[in-house]
């Protein structure tokens, strides 16, 4: 999957996984490739917010707006987790607001 957003992008979760709350953070099953996943609780969070599409921007300010981090990390560690998502078959990238 290429993954090529802009922030005028949304991102959301596909219903090919189940969750499970583990520590602070989540567990997910990969229901197509049985394969679990751990979320830390900030990965937890974003996982709450893109159950219906997010808007990339709106994703990294709600995680600015709870977590103390610098904008730059934010919008890297964010940026790297969506990925990770979607290539991974948990998250769904819709190029444009329309959705």
């Amino acid at each position: 999957m290429s993954w090529n957003p802009s922030d005028c992008d949304k991102v959301s979760a596909t219903r090919d996984a189940v969750t499970c709350e583990f520590g602070n953070g989540l567990a997910l099953l990969n229901l197509k490739s049985n394969i679990y996943y751990s979320l830390n609780d900030v990965g937890a969070f974003i996982w709450g917010l893109i159950q219906e599409p997010k808007l990339i921007e709106d994703i990294r300010g709600a995680v600015l707006a709870r977590y103390n981090v610098d904008p730059e990390r934010c919008k890297a560690d964010v940026d790297a987790l969506l990925k990770g998502l979607a290539e991974n078959g948990l998250a769904r990238l819709h190029h444009g607001a329309l959705v």
